[in-house]
C-alpha cells in the first residue's frame, strides 16, 4: 500500500482506538498535527510533499499509529531510507557464522530465515519439531498460514494468522523485495481464509519479539508445549533474523529456601 491509502485506513483504524463509530476526519488530523485542513488533504491525495521527522512525529501522534505502524509511515515516507542497509563484502562469512550460531544451538528449536521467511538453517531440535522444514524451498510464513498441519499445531491458528499476516504487511510496506514478498502473498492469499483475514484491516507487526504461545506437537510430547519466541536481528545481514524458540520451564515450588546470608540469618 502507498503512503495515502496508509493514511485513509490509519484513520478509520485510529477512530476505532478512539472508540468512534467511524474514521477520524481529516480536519481533525490537520488541528492535531498544527497544518491546515488543505495541506493534510492533499498529502492523503498523493501530492509530493516534503515531510520533515518533526511533521511525521505529529502525523504518527494524530492518527495514534504504534511503534511498528510508525516504522512503516517513515519507511513510505522516507521512500525507504535508512530501513535497507548495503551488502558488505563479507555477507558471505557473516551468514555462515549465523548459520554456525543457529545449529550449535542444543537446549532449543532454533532457525535463521531471509527477509522472505525462507529457512536458511536450522537445528536438529527445530527439524525434530517441525520436518517440514528440512523440504526444499520451505518458506516459514507459506507453511505457518496455508498448511493443514500447521492449523494443528499452532494452537489458536487464527491469531497466529493475524500475527503473520501483519508482519508480512509490515515487510511488504518496508522490505527491498517487494517482488519476491509480493509473491509470497499472492501464494497465500490463495487460501480463502488468509484471504478475508488480510481483508479485514492495515495493522502491521515488525517482529514477535517475546511472543509466548502454545504448540500441539504429539510426536514430541504428549502435552502441549508453550514457547516463547525470541528474535535476533543480525545488524549488517538487513532481513534475517535468528528465531529461537524457549520452551517454558516448569514453574519454581511456591517457597524457596534463601543461602544463609554472611551473618547467619537465613530467608525463605
Amino acid at each position: 500500500m502507498e503512503l495515502p491509502q496508509l493514511l485513509r485506513v490509519w484513520r478509520v483504524d485510529a477512530g476505532i482506538k478512539l472508540r468512534r463509530e467511524k474514521a477520524i476526519p481529516q480536519k481533525e488530523v490537520a488541528e492535531l498535527m498544527g497544518v491546515s485542513e488543505r495541506w493534510y488533504r492533499s498529502l492523503e491525495s498523493g501530492d509530493s510533499i516534503s515531510l520533515s521527522s518533526d511533521i511525521l512525529g505529529r502525523l504518527s501522534e494524530a492518527l495514534v499509529l504504534g511503534p511498528d505502524e510508525r516504522m512503516v509511515l517513515y519507511s513510505r515516507a522516507l521512500d525507504g531510507a535508512g530501513v535497507a542497509l548495503a551488502d558488505d563484502e563479507g555477507a558471505a562469512e557473516d551468514q555462515l557464522a549465523l548459520l554456525r550460531l543457529v545449529t550449535s544451538q542444543t537446549q532449543f528449536p532454533a532457525y535463521l530465515t531471509d527477509g522472505g521467511w525462507n529457512i536458511l538453517g536450522y537445528n536438529t531440535l527445530m527439524a525434530a519439531w517441525f520436518p517440514w522444514v528440512r523440504e526444499p524451498g520451505a518458506n516459514l510464513m507459506h507453511w505457518a498460514l496455508t498448511e493443514q498441519e500447521a492449523r494443528k499445531q499452532m494452537l489458536n491458528w487464527r491469531q497466529h494468522a493475524e500475527i503473520y499476516l501483519a508482519m508480512l504487511r509490515f515487510a511488504l510496506a518496508t522490505g527491498s523485495d517487494s517482488a519476491s514478498l509480493d509473491r509470497l502473498l499472492q501464494r497465500i492469499l490463495q487460501d480463502p481464509e488468509c484471504r478475508q483475514l488480510w481483508a479485514q484491516g492495515p495493522k502491521v507487526i515488525a517482529f514477535r519479539q517475546g511472543h509466548r504461545y502454545r504448540l500441539s506437537l504429539p510426536h514430541i510430547s504428549t502435552e502441549q508445549i508453550t514457547v516463547t519466541s525470541q528474535v535476533l536481528l543480525p545488524a549488517y545481514q538487513h532481513g534475517m533474523r535468528c528465531v529461537m524458540l524457549l520452551p517454558q520451564h516448569p514453574a519454581l515450588p511456591p517457597r524457596v529456601r534463601i543461602p544463609a546470608q554472611q551473618n547467619g540469618s537465613s530467608a525463605e
